[in-house]
């Protein structure tokens, strides 16, 4: 299991070949890209992505570790960024790895829904209106609620 908050980009190709390679228990790999969009009615000219070290870090882990244990992953990856971030910028992966597809789906979707509504970030829009922060939507709660 590895757990990235990181600043810098990654290379989502070179991290999806890497992920699991070279075992042969693996039956099933799912991966997910995050990418910063524009939704605001203004121009999006940025994101700012805040974190607290240390702590965000373990929020991770413990879902990552329930994702393991409750869909039986053989691993699991999550890559998150923080900083300024430009629309079309990479801005998080999830990859899961298990030896059937629907355990790994399941455990990728559920580590999505968390990473969007549940994992301590804190995201400002800069457009060209001026500068805001990014409030929980509805939907991503309701998402969240399934599981």
């Amino acid at each position: 299991m590895q757990i990235r908050v990181q600043r810098a980009p990654f290379d989502f190709g070179a991290e999806a070949s890497a992920f699991g390679a070279g075992r042969a228990d693996i039956g099933a790999v799912v991966t997910f890209c995050g990418i910063v969009r524009d939704l605001s009615p203004s121009r999006l000219q940025a994101m700012e992505i805040e974190h607290y070290p240390g702590m965000t870090e373990r929020a991770l882990r413990q879902i990552a570790e329930t994702a393991c244990t409750r869909w039986t992953l053989l691993d699991c990856l999550i890559i998150h960024r923080h900083g300024r971030l430009e629309p079309g910028e990479r801005i998080m992966m999830v990859a899961t790895a298990a030896a059937h597809r629907a355990e790994a789906f399941a455990a990728a979707d559920f580590l999505m829904d968390y990473l969007k509504s549940r994992a301590p970030f804190w995201k400002k829009e800069t457009t060209t209106a001026g500068t805001d922060w990014v409030a929980p939507r509805d939907e991503d709660e309701s998402a969240l609620n399934r599981w």
